[in-house]
């Protein structure tokens, strides 16, 4: 198939008929492709309405959600982005394109391993990725412009709140186990918390010290 007209369908169909009007984020996604990703087997459905297995229990967000949660972050292109759970690195992709760098965490070796060899074909260098527990964030890096979880938390944890530099925004799938709702938290200059919640979504399970501890 032609993965090129592939992915102008998508921009075209699932992201600017949903109202994304960021054309960093429109850009990034036209340029990212989506398709290494995934399993040479998926290829052909990489650009699809929904998310894939990846491995591990694990998927590949809805192209459509990838590009809200980027726009909420409204990066410039000059921020220290971290990002909890890679995955199959296709997020931290296109954010590499949108912040002057991206921390990205992931707690399944395999899948990280896996996400950097994709983003070293593309060139990415301004990525570093950590195997670790996500819910406990990156002190060492931090403070953070902004913070992007890719999965389901039942609590927004204290931690990556306390990493957010002032001015910071924090965007993360909080609720059950089963449905969770997109919430934006952005942190004033004098350390208080603004919190919008958004839509309804449903992430694979956050674990980790701060999440769905010891489930899988």
């Amino acid at each position: 198939m032609n993965f090129d007209t592939a992915r102008k369908r998508m921009i075209e169909t699932q992201i600017l008929a949903r109202g994304i009007t960021d054309r960093r984020v429109i850009d990034a996604m036209l340029k990212i492709p989506r398709h290494i990703f995934v399993e040479e087997a998926m290829a052909s459905q990489a650009y699809n309405d929904n998310p894939l297995p990846i491995g591990e229990k694990q998927t590949i967000s809805q192209p459509y959600m990838v590009a809200l949660m980027t726009e909420l972050l409204e990066l410039t292109g000059k921020e220290k982005v971290l990002e909890i759970g890679t995955g199959s690195g296709y997020q931290a992709a296109i954010l590499a394109l949108l912040a002057d760098r991206v921390y990205t965490v992931e707690r399944i070796r395999p899948l990280a391993l896996k996400a950097r060899k994709a983003l070293d074909s593309l060139g990415l260098l301004n990525i570093n990725i950590k195997i670790s527990d996500g819910t406990i964030g990156w002190k060492e890096e931090a403070p953070f412009d902004a913070i992007l979880v890719t999965a389901g938390a039942p609590v927004i944890p204290s931690g990556l709140v306390d990493e957010l530099a002032p001015g910071g925004r924090l965007v993360i799938p909080v609720g059950d186990q089963y449905e969770q709702t997109l919430v934006k938290i952005t942190k004033q200059e004098d350390g208080s918390i603004e919190q919008q919640n958004l839509i309804g979504c449903r992430f694979v399970k956050l674990i980790g010290k701060y999440g769905w501890e010891g489930e899988e």
